[in-house]
Order: structure tokens, then C-alpha cells, then sequence
């Protein structure tokens, strides 16, 4: 049987989903440390589940990792169906700027960062934290995929680009390089401070006080321009799977710390060109038999696991009868399945 099943959250999990916020590190700011904030995303991922849509809009929505031997939450990951519907969604484009002296004979080209608003119609996957002693197994792999799989079911919901913000390098001491080397010069505030009111205020602060002219990244301190593109530890795990997923850094970082932004083209994406549909047929299944990510396609009800299955010679998956209730599917319902990594390696 399944050990996590992952589901939409639900506003009575706002004390867990409290706690793991609470676990996670600076700079995710779509899961902020802050009740009154995480409530109003739990309503607002209850409407966007229970809504008829036909394109997307300002839907999020909101996913629980739960363990299934006592209910006890040990994830969550968003998913954001338009970044700029309700407020800017800004980031630092990376750019090349050539200044040139045909008379000396000199011709540099310079790495700068501008700010733009480039990604605003693109969907983002946000608010990822799994709990350490579950963030480097199967757990996260479920979490982050059955997202994916999410979307290749309900793709009228979501742009036809899709895009991660992974959290930069910061110290021990929640101090980013930075931000220390940029952004608290035009904000006076520590990054912190700042990723809080992010989280917690409306973002048209950032256009107020960020620098609109590009920033020319040889002029920041070393260590400052080290942290450009950087990965926090505990975002490692997020940023490798999103890669494996066919996920680019490309031209974008984060205003704050400068953490790498992934890209990529839905049709692109190896879940959601890799799933397949499939219709259920329940039966007893080897326990040492292949192991699929399944999602039963719901919306309010949605429901993925990593179940021990395999197909059968009428094309039908075969799941076990705990899987299939854990799922909230029987025989002859369709469900998106694709193999899981483990299952490929």
C-alpha cells in the first residue's frame, strides 16, 4: 500500500500546513510563517478546486503530502495558475550589454541584470517544502510529480509555460550575499524582512524601490555576484527533480537572492509527455512488482500515490484494493499513471 497519498489541502489542515511552513527556509515566500496569509491561501485553493475554468486566472492551488499510517502532513507544494493575475510578478532578466570603442579598439561585453515582469502569464510551481527526514526519498518525488501530473489532466487550467522559483544561497544565519550586496541598499532592510513582506504584503513595493536601470554585476561584491544563480541546500532536492524533469535555467533569477528560475514548455515537461491514461482494473498485484505514480484526474478529489502496479494484457493497470481505496477509484475508472524514477533508474 501507498505510504503518502497526496490531496488538495483543506482549511482544517492549517495547523500542519502552519508547522511546515514554519520548517521551511527563508525565501519561500509563497508558503509564508504567517496564519491569517496561509488560511487565506487554503480558501483560495478550496474555490480554485471547486470552480469551473476554462483558461487560467488567479487560481492556486494547494497540495498536502500525507502520511497515510496517522494523517500526519509531511509536505506541500502549490501550484499558482497565472503568475501576474492579481499583482506584478517580478524578476532579473540576465543580459548582455556590449560597450565598444572602435577608435581604441576595445569591445566588452557586460553581464547585467535588468528587472522585468517577463514570466507573468507563465504558471508557477510554488510553495514546495517536504520535512527533512522524508526531503531526499520518494516522498518529494511524489509531491513534485503528482503537481506535473496534475496539470497534464487539467491542462485548460494552466499556461503553456510553466516555471520554479528555487530558493538562492543564504548562510546558516538567513543572511543572502545577495541581497546583502544589492537589494538592501535601495530597501534598508535585512532579506528577512524583506522576503517577509513578500509573503505577507501586496508587491507593488518592489517596483517602488527596486533599481530600474539594468545593474551591472561586475560592480556587486564577489560574493554577491557567487550567490547569482545559487541553490539553497535545502532547495537542492526541488531543483533536481524539476530538473530531471526537462526544467532550464535560463534567463531569470530571483529579485531577493537571486535563486535560479526553471523554465519549461508544457509539452516539454517528462511527466506530463510521459504519463499516460489508463483504465483501473483491481486485483492482488506482486508486492515486488513495478512502482507507478497514479493520480486519479479529480479535481476537489484528486488523489496520487506511488502504488506497486503493472499492465495487464487487456492495457488496464493492475493496483492492489488498499491502493485503489487510498486512490478513490475501482475497477474501469481511468486514472493518469506514469512510472516512477525508481522504477526507470
Amino acid at each position: 500500500m501507498s505510504e503518502w497519498i497526496v490531496r488538495p489541502a483543506r482549511l482544517s489542515d492549517l495547523e500542519q500546513v502552519h508547522r511546515l511552513a514554519g520548517e521551511s527556509p527563508i525565501g519561500v515566500t509563497s508558503l509564508p510563517d504567517d496564519r491569517e496569509r496561509l488560511a487565506q491561501r487554503l480558501r483560495l485553493s478550496e474555490t480554485s478546486f471547486a470552480s469551473d475554468v476554462a483558461y487560467p486566472g488567479e487560481e492556486e492551488y494547494f497540495f498536502v503530502l500525507e502520511r497515510c499510517q496517522d494523517g500526519e502532513l509531511i509536505g506541500c507544494a502549490g501550484i499558482q495558475a497565472t503568475c501576474g493575475y492579481r499583482q506584478p510578478f517580478y524578476s532579473f532578466r540576465h543580459e548582455t550589454l556590449v560597450h565598444a570603442s572602435p577608435e581604441l579598439g576595445i569591445n566588452n561585453k557586460i553581464h547585467a541584470l535588468s528587472l522585468c515582469h517577463d514570466l507573468a502569464d507563465c504558471s508557477a510551481l510554488n510553495a514546495f517544502h517536504v520535512s527533512d527526514a522524508w526531503r531526499d526519498g520518494s516522498a518529494a518525488e511524489l509531491i513534485s510529480r503528482a503537481r506535473l501530473l496534475f496539470i497534464a489532466s487539467h491542462a485548460s487550467r494552466f499556461s503553456r509555460r510553466v516555471i520554479a522559483e528555487i530558493v538562492g544561497y543564504s548562510d546558516e544565519a538567513g543572511r543572502s550575499p545577495f541581497w546583502d550586496g544589492l537589494g538592501r541598499h535601495f530597501f534598508g532592510l535585512e532579506y528577512a524582512e524583506a522576503e517577509r513582506l513578500d509573503a505577507t504584503q501586496n508587491r507593488a513595493f518592489m517596483a517602488e524601490l527596486l533599481p530600474h536601470y539594468p545593474i551591472y554585476v561586475s560592480l556587486l561584491p564577489d560574493p554577491a555576484q557567487d550567490a547569482i544563480g545559487a541553490v539553497h541546500p535545502k532547495a537542492r532536492r526541488p531543483y533536481d527533480i524539476l530538473i530531471d524533469e526537462g526544467f532550464e535555467t535560463e534567463r531569470y533569477v530571483d529579485v531577493y537572492d537571486a535563486g535560479p528560475t526553471l523554465e519549461a514548455a508544457l509539452d516539454r515537461i517528462g511527466s506530463v509527455t510521459g504519463s499516460r491514461r489508463l483504465q483501473i482494473e483491481v486485483s492482488d498485484v506482486r508486492q515486488d512488482g513495478p512502482e507507478w505514480l497514479v493520480v486519479n484526474e479529480g479535481l476537489e478529489a484528486f488523489r496520487a500515490g506511488l502504488v506497486r502496479s503493472d499492465i495487464v494484457d487487456n492495457g488496464a493497470l493492475r493496483i492492489g484494493a488498499a491502493d485503489a481505496d487510498a486512490l478513490g477509484i475501482k475497477t474501469g475508472d481511468s486514472v493518469r499513471a506514469v512510472p516512477s524514477k525508481g522504477a526507470q533508474a
